[in-house]
């Protein structure tokens, strides 16, 4: 979860209605402070311009009864194919019609069209029921999301929505699985494969693993080279595998869903929900490269990060990864498998190695820590990391739970829990 704190930077130094007509020499007479809080505002003022276009193109749509000719008047002025149009229509309808909160979001500068198309697709597959309650919670996660956390944000509230038909459509999609081969420009071709979201995250573990262990100082090749040859290699049959190198990846499974009592709460890491039944049967498989992490339904903390592995880190550190889940800085996705646990406060300067002093950073936010003019603050009682940018913007991150908290019931408080 990432949230903003103080105000919305160009709310008093910058307005968007003072943007047009700005000249080159003005510009050049902004400080970093000024241009950073300008970019804000620009970014402020596209979501609210993207608002202003939605209610045209829906007005347009709604004034032609929803002809087909509305496709073809909009597409040549928004510069769009006619299919791209065509979804442009779709989506403002619904954002008018529909998705009251999220086009409310846009008008006050804070969800983009790119955002708003993402969402729309993720909630297309709801049930008409669901819809307005997807509006209302998606509005409430916003933040300052990157597109990937969105996706991810769209997706676990779908999920949560209607976890029987996410059971079913993850079922429907198993049956696509394909791999085809794509030929590029230039000599190169590109194998592409549409595999299950765990098989597909365990085989790039896989790899990712080799190839890093293959990174030595004197390896010339990158890491992305790195990886296409390992992959090549494997594939071929060519490669013997190096000693003590393993996949794992983490799959997060709530208690309950565990014992089949929900199908929502289960999340594949660095991916996403998966239906609860796909957990349970990964979670059962001996030997697995899928670890499971068991979390309390109620409140989401770890309960048992289980044993069946080929070399354990430190049970701090694994603690501490379980609970990141991802690198922590701002709208990195980096699973905090292949980050550094880091010392909020440095060994150096008497920091204590316990859960309350570390967080997950890969490495580049790691050296980035360091650099001049930025601060990470870590809260031991809450977890929340706070980066405060050398042009004194601040922004917060916290582990976000796999499902949202139980509202207690004042219902038969007296009753025992079921298990």
């Amino acid at each position: 979860m990432l949230r903003r704190l103080g105000p919305e930077p160009g709310d008093e130094v910058l307005s968007p209605s003072r943007f047009f007509g700005l000249s080159a020499e003005v510009i050049d007479g902004f400080d970093d402070v000024g241009s950073v809080d300008a970019v804000a505002a620009c970014r402020r003022l596209r979501c609210q311009i993207d608002a202003v276009e939605v209610r045209f193109v829906a007005r347009f749509s709604a004034l032609r009864g929803g002809a087909r000719s509305v496709v073809d008047e909009l597409a040549p002025e928004l510069r769009l194919s006619r299919e791209a149009t065509a979804t442009r229509v779709a989506l403002s309808v619904a954002l008018v019609t529909r998705l009251p909160c999220l086009l409310a979001a846009m008008e006050e500068g804070e969800l983009d069209i790119g955002k708003a198309r993402q969402a729309f697709d993720g909630i297309a597959v709801l049930p008409d029921e669901l819809v307005g309650e997807a509006d209302r919670l998606l509005a409430e996660r916003i933040g300052q999301k990157s597109p990937s956390n969105w996706r991810k944000a769209v997706t676990h509230v779908v999920a949560g929505l209607d976890p029987e038909g996410q059971k079913t459509r993850a079922a429907a999609r198993r049956l696509d699985r394909k791999v085809e081969l794509i030929h590029e420009p230039d000599a190169m071709a590109s194998l592409w494969a549409y595999l299950p979201a765990e098989i597909a995250t365990a085989v790039y573990a896989r790899v990712d693993a080799l190839a890093r262990k293959l990174h030595t100082r004197d390896e010339p090749r990158t890491m992305d080279q790195l990886r296409a040859d390992v992959c090549t290699e494997l594939l071929l049959g060519q490669h013997g595998g190096i000693d003590g190198v393993a996949a794992q990846v983490f799959i997060h499974i709530p208690l309950d869903t565990a014992l089949g009592l929900r199908e929502d709460g289960c999340e594949l890491v660095g991916h996403g929900p998966i239906p609860g039944e796909i957990g349970r049967h990964l979670m059962n498989q001996p030997d697995s490269v899928w670890r499971k992490v068991l979390t309390d339904p109620v409140s989401g903390t770890v309960r048992d990060v289980g044993r069946t592995r080929y070399r354990p880190p430190a049970d701090l550190a694994e603690l501490v990864q379980v609970r990141d889940r991802t690198c922590r800085a701002p709208g990195c996705n980096r699973p905090a498998q292949r980050c550094d646990t880091d010392h909020c406060t440095a060994w150096s300067q008497d920091g204590d190695t316990c859960e309350h002093n570390l967080c997950c950073l890969c490495r580049y936010h790691h050296r980035l820590k360091d650099q001049p003019g930025w601060t990470f603050d870590f809260n031991p009682d809450t977890a929340d990391l706070t980066v405060t940018t050398p042009t004194g913007r601040t922004y917060t991150t916290r582990p976000e739970p796999l499902v949202d908290p139980a509202v207690p019931s004042s219902k038969n408080d007296d009753e025992p829990p079921p298990f």
